[in-house]
């Protein structure tokens, strides 16, 4: 039987759970854990804790915690490249990045039309090696995680660094806060997560899904994918199989393809993002606001 902090809805859940598999915390004593990435090269998981402005390292081989970066220019939320390479939402930055095998830093994208962006949040990396990366305003609305400062573009969006020339075309401009984001396993949809609740209390907690254009470099118009039932979608991952694993207030909620909340991973802390990972992409790892937690599925991680 699984441990009593997995909550089934829908037998399809109880396949993609070992009962024997335990919860496994694997950090605590951050502010807001967010962000995870595992670089699979050197066996080992970063994430930020973005108001202490740190980039944090567990490494798989020892469990041994340590800080990767600091100060990291209030990094959110990262990717891992077709090349290795980690790709990093800056707040203080105001910029998409990414870290070379020498090092060096590198920024992909900090404007759009002359106007700077305002607080790159997540991002995903596509087969053609494009970066698409979502904008809201979290990090410039405050000082606790990154600069205070007026928006220059007036709205948040989702945009595409294209892989040949770096040019930022704007992808999806609907939505009050973008946050999290995804691609179905085939890359014909793309979900969005929109936070814009902390902004306007009408819009629903939720995520939206756009089907991806014959082109590969716009989508269509959107729709509602699924509503929350416990705080806010932020960051998610979605499996081979197209299940849609997304932080929640109470833990990690999973979806259908066909949109059904098939189960929980309840957490004692509010879940701010997830990556797979490990040798087989297989275990999910789980940012919960001051901790980082791991568990093993029967199931492994799509894209980046």
């Amino acid at each position: 039987m699984p441990g009593d902090f997995i909550e089934i809805r829908d037998k399809r859940f109880a396949r993609l759970i070992h009962g024997s598999a335990g919860l496994d915390k694997l950090w605590s004593g951050g502010r807001w854990a967010e962000g995870p990435a595992y670089l699979a090269a050197g066996r080992y998981l970063v994430w930020s804790d973005i108001p202490n402005d740190r980039l944090m390292r567990w490494d798989e081989t020892s469990g041994h915690v340590s800080v990767f970066e600091q100060p990291c220019r209030n990094q959110n939320g990262h990717t891992v490249d077709h090349q290795g390479r980690l790709i990093a939402c800056e707040h203080r930055g105001r910029c998409v990045s990414r870290i070379e095998a020498d090092g060096s830093r590198t920024v992909l994208a900090d404007s759009y039309a002359g106007k700077r962006l305002n607080s790159p949040n997540d991002a995903v990396v596509k087969s053609d090696g494009s970066i698409w990366f979502t904008d809201p305003t979290y990090g410039i609305d405050s000082e606790y995680e990154g600069d205070a400062a007026p928006g220059e573009i007036g709205s948040s969006n989702v945009y595409r660094i294209d892989p040949t020339n770096g040019s930022v075309t704007l992808i999806v401009d609907d939505m009050v806060k973008p946050n999290g984001l995804a691609f179905s396993p085939d890359e014909g949809l793309l979900y969005v997560a929109d936070t814009g609740f902390t902004h306007e209390p009408d819009c629903a907690p939720k995520i939206r899904v756009y089907p991806v254009g014959s082109d590969g470099r716009s989508v269509g118009n959107g729709t509602d994918f699924v509503l929350s039932e416990a705080g806010l979608f932020d960051g998610f991952r979605v499996d081979t199989n197209g299940n849609l694993w997304s932080s929640a207030a109470d833990g990690v909620h999973c979806f259908a393809p066909d949109g059904t909340l098939i189960g929980k991973i309840r957490l004692p802390e509010v879940v701010a993002n997830v990556c797979f990972g490990g040798r087989k992409r297989n275990r999910l790892f789980i940012c919960a606001t001051t901790s980082v937690f791991a568990y093993y599925v029967n199931a492994r991680g799509a894209g980046s």
